[in-house]
């Protein structure tokens, strides 16, 4: 592999605070100098002039459907419209068919991975075996075969005695557990969040108590194990809320907010347009501002995507009866941009953290830093960059986004995996 030197580019760095122009050199996969005017005979050079350079971002929740669910989306397409999006990482969550929820499937994941995949895709086993949520899942030898955390993402474990168990089997084996919080009894039938919107549509409701019922129970669960818990995609203020204050009390607890969830509401849904229809629903106003608050508060620890991709034959079927989920790997930065840094919310070195060094704390992952003899895993992204996004160019099989035709200001240029530049815009920066 030849070297590969980033010249001149606004090197940031939230794990050691550099944010500086210099130089990035790199050689056999890793990063071995960071200073300006690096000379480096015979290397690849890259001009990063009036870009930020940052560490690769991670995704802690994509779901990349291989195996068993190629027609929606699989793992060398997933990984392309993670590159495209400026991620060098993915988790791949567990709800394949078969469920990842034995070392076989996880083993085989990491297989394709290799040979198919363009960004690193790490793992994420079942906690219960087919996430059925009641026996639990071969959890130890999932770990041995690669998996770094554990989850049944879309079907939460409604059995507290079986999630019990599974903390503290995940806490013998170092391991955290990301919990889909909701409630199946409470949210059974709903299309989207229950309100004034709903009832003005015709729709079923998911209240918002369904996801907070579930969040208070894993939090006295966390307490009583003193396992470490992820809860996934909050959509509610007062679950926001009451993670904040466990935090305040010590309690291994983390999160992740979605880019859908911050950037649109209840009130944003186009009637019966099922690219707006996801799990957890878009949430009302106040929940959406909780969410921006609590970002800006540090509260919450990663941005991740819940990329969900389905094909349009499912997809677009009557809003009551096609599938929860969207897309968002492409457009997750630029969204970011838009929400949080444009509007004065939150630094530019805060959004770096929610996409690098505070999912990489989530799950131990030595990813998500810039530092000498670290992997070479970097995105390359212009804050300024006007750019249209069109669903039709995506990378990704499925074509089920909320963002169709949005413009946004910053988006990323160039990914950098393990030393080799594998997706750059072809298009001339704006």
């Amino acid at each position: 592999m030849p070297k590969l030197l980033i010249r001149n580019g606004r090197v940031m760095d939230p794990a050691s605070g550099m944010d500086r122009v210099a130089d990035v050199l790199i050689k056999s996969g890793l990063i071995v100098r960071i200073e300006p005017n690096i000379q480096a005979t015979g290397a690849i050079t890259f001009d990063a002039s009036g870009l930020v350079v940052a560490p690769g971002f991670i995704d802690l929740h994509t779901h990349l459907r291989e195996p068993g669910y190629e027609h929606a989306e699989t793992i060398e397409t997933g990984s392309r419209a993670a590159a495209a999006g400026g991620f060098t990482s993915v988790c791949a969550m567990p709800n394949s068919r078969p469920v990842n929820d034995d070392a076989a499937v996880t083993r085989y994941i990491l297989e394709q991975a290799e040979r198919f995949a363009i960004t690193n895709v790490f793992p994420i086993g079942a906690i219960t075996e087919n996430s059925e949520g009641e026996r639990l899942a071969s959890i130890g030898s999932m770990k041995a075969a690669g998996a770094v955390a554990i989850s049944d993402d879309g079907r939460p474990v409604m059995n507290s005695r079986v999630m019990r168990r599974a903390m503290e089997f995940a806490r013998a084996f170092g391991m955290v557990v990301i919990d889909h919080c909701e409630d199946l009894n409470l949210s059974a039938g709903g299309d989207m969040h229950e309100g004034e919107q709903s009832v003005r549509l015709g729709l079923r409701g998911i209240p918002s108590v369904a996801e907070d019922i579930m969040v208070a129970r894993d939090l006295l669960l966390v307490e009583l194990t003193g396992a470490r818990l992820h809860v996934a995609h909050v959509s509610s203020a007062r679950s926001l809320a009451m993670i904040a204050e466990a935090k305040k009390r010590g309690l291994p607890v983390t999160c992740e907010v979605t880019p859908h969830h911050i950037a649109l509401c209840d009130t944003d849904v186009v009637p019966y347009d099922s690219n707006f229809k996801m799990k957890p629903p878009l949430r009302s106003a106040a929940d959406r501002e909780a969410l921006l608050e609590g970002i800006a508060a540090g509260v919450v620890d990663a941005i991740a995507t819940d990329h969900a991709p389905h094909p349009g034959s499912e997809k677009m079927q009557e809003f009551e009866k096609c599938p929860f989920g969207v897309i968002g790997l492409e457009t997750a930065l630029g969204v970011a941009l838009k929400v949080l840094v444009h509007t004065g919310r939150i630094s530019l070195m805060r959004l770096i953290e929610l996409f690098t060094t505070g999912p990489a704390r989530v799950l131990g992952l030595d990813r998500g830093r810039l530092a000498p003899g670290a992997v070479a895993d970097l995105t390359i992204f212009d804050p300024e960059m006007v750019w249209t996004y069109d669903v039709n160019r995506s990378c990704s099989k499925s074509k089920n986004s909320p963002f169709h035709g949005w413009t946004f200001r910053g988006g990323p240029v160039a990914t950098v995996v393990k030393g080799r530049i594998v997706w750059q815009r072809n298009q001339e920066r704006g």
